[in-house]
This record gives C-alpha cells, sequence and structure tokens, in this order.
C-alpha cells in the first residue's frame, strides 16, 4: 500500500475516513487473509472506499486450502465480465459501494485463505480497501 498499512484491513474500523482506507497502486491487486486454521466460512463482508459513491471494478472474492492459491480454489464472488483479471469471467453484477459493505455468501466452504481482488473503480484507478470480515466456524 501507498497509503495505510495492511493490518487495517482486518481492525474493524469501517468507517469512511481517510486515515480507515489502505490504498493500492492500479491494475489487479489483492489482499489475502489467513485464518490460522481451516472454518467452514459462511460469510465475507468487503468494505471498498466507501468515502464517496462509486462502482469498483473487478472484485473478485476466493478461498483456497494454500497460501499461494493452487489447491481447491473457490470463487464466492466475480464481478468480472470481461474477464480482464485473468480468473474467469464473472456473473455478479457491479454494485455501488455504502457504508453497510458488500455481503457475500460463503456458502459454508472450508478453506483457510480468503483474497479478495480489485482492479480499481468509477472515480479512480487505485485500488481502495478499508475493511474485510469473515464470519466463520471451524472445520469440523
Amino acid at each position: 500500500p501507498f497509503s495505510g498499512e495492511l493490518s487495517q484491513i482486518t481492525d474493524g474500523q469501517k468507517e469512511a475516513f481517510d486515515d480507515h482506507a489502505v490504498e493500492m497502486k492500479r491494475g489487479q491487486q489483492h489482499v489475502q487473509i489467513d485464518l490460522g486454521a481451516d472454518y467452514e466460512i459462511y460469510a465475507i463482508v468487503i468494505w471498498h472506499d466507501h468515502r464517496y459513491l462509486q462502482i469498483f471494478r473487478d472484485v473478485i472474492v476466493q478461498v483456497a486450502d494454500d497460501p499461494e492459491f493452487t489447491k481447491n480454489v473457490r470463487t464466492l464472488y466475480n464481478n468480472d465480465s470481461d474477464n480482464s483479471s485473468g480468473l474467469g469471467a464473472g456473473t455478479d453484477r457491479e454494485y455501488f459501494e455504502t457504508s453497510q459493505g458488500r455481503l457475500i455468501d460463503g456458502k459454508g466452504s472450508q478453506a483457510r485463505y480468503v483474497r479478495s481482488y480489485l482492479r480499481g473503480g468509477n472515480l479512480s484507478a487505485i485500488n481502495v480497501w478499508q475493511e474485510i470480515e469473515v464470519y466463520a466456524l471451524p472445520a469440523k
């Protein structure tokens, strides 16, 4: 990031303040969360930059069993309809970013790692995350 720290993405602060935004360069970027063990994921909520009303492009959320994302990769959300990010064409719709975040169904997927991809928005090519929350229970 050129503004903010990666640790801010999971610190619980999702208000629309400049010091809560983590900004990264243009082009496809991602952040990754290690849950520390396998979990059954029921929901993921992401907040991008909701300081301004905008639409973010190529929002893709995946889960996997390994940090390199080569084992048992599952896509839970993908609004990259033209496959410009190279992770497959998505069928999810683009949306206006709000203070409520974007709720993504985890579908009970069992995984240890979560990645959230982004490729700018309609106001700026800069990639911004404010928060990611994963709602899950330890895997059985």
